[in-house]
């Protein structure tokens, strides 16, 4: 888009935006003579938008009224996916989203149907993420590093700075996808282990909007799983496994899952209470017999 294009489209928003408005003004705000922003009147004329000059007191120059944007530049379907993307976006960006959905709905003529809602808290009352995805999306957005304390799988915690890619949400959370400095590599970082998290004054130039996510969000070894869980959890085990699962005559349900191979898969497993069964592999269904002893240990007295 050259000087000019770009020139007639502000023209065309600020007119939509403001109603009627007068060569001056216009040649003021833009920075070009008069005569510039009356051809520019003519070229958004003849590109068939309905925008007209008045002369007199009271006159100026305007869009008619019963215009509609979508008329010229989006159709139908166009028009409700604009409208369903930013109502999905109005949870993380707020108010000023809300406000823009409804200009938008008034233009196209179209009414917004309110089809989406993420709550970042849990049923503690912790609400950890919606700050941090905030910050992270700030940074992205303006090309800051980050600086964050992170929890890995394995029990390390480190401190790193990254240049932030993207936020992306899978298998039921949000990851930061970034550049790590201290690994000088592309990495995952799953949001609710992030701490500590800092935009820093430090920015990069590097440009990530084409880059592609090729890694899966997996950066921990997994092993592969059989679990039978009582009937007692049935509604949790359909909740996180859906149709990979297999019932018995008596009930009980199996599953077959990759689990991370490190305390993660122990921790998770114990999340059932005595409601699951590690059947294989023998090697975890051993740790997990040598963890409960430990556990068994500490409330003898």
């Amino acid at each position: 888009m050259n000087m000019q294009e770009s020139r007639l489209f502000k023209i065309i928003y600020h007119l939509l935006e403001n109603g009627k408005t007068t060569a001056p003004e216009l040649a003021q705000k833009f920075e070009v003579s008069i005569r510039t922003i009356y051809r520019d009147i003519d070229a958004i004329s003849s590109a068939g938008i309905p925008i007209y000059a008045t002369q007199g007191k009271g006159g100026g120059i305007s869009i008619l009224n019963d215009y509609i944007l979508d008329k010229s530049l989006f159709s139908q379907q166009e028009q409700e996916q604009i409208l369903t993307a930013l109502q999905g976006m109005t949870i993380t960006t707020g108010k000023n989203s809300n406000e823009l959905l409804t200009k938008l709905s008034g233009l196209f003529q179209l009414k917004s149907t309110n089809w989406i809602e993420v709550d970042f808290s849990d049923w503690i009352h912790y609400n950890p993420q919606k700050n941090t995805f905030d910050i992270i999306k700030e940074a992205i957005f303006q090309k800051k590093v980050l600086s964050l304390c992170y929890f890995s799988g394995n029990g390390n915690q480190k401190k790193r700075n990254v240049r932030p890619i993207r936020l992306v949400f899978k298998s039921k959370g949000w990851y930061l996808y970034a550049f790590c400095l201290l690994k000088n590599d592309y990495r995952f970082f799953k949001l609710t282990r992030i701490k500590e998290l800092k935009m820093l004054s430090e920015t990069f130039v590097q440009d990530f909007t084409t880059t592609s996510i090729e890694k899966q969000i997996q950066v921990e070894s997994t092993v592969a799983v059989k679990l039978k869980f009582d009937k007692k959890v049935a509604f949790r085990v359909y909740d996180e496994f859906g149709d990979t699962i297999t019932e018995d005559s008596q009930g009980n349900l199996y599953v077959q899952v990759d689990l991370p191979d490190n305390e993660t898969l122990y921790s998770y497993v114990m999340s059932f209470s005595n409601y699951v069964e590690i059947i294989k592999p023998q090697s975890i269904r051993e740790q997990m017999k040598k963890r409960l002893q430990k556990m068994e240990e500490k409330y003898r007295t």
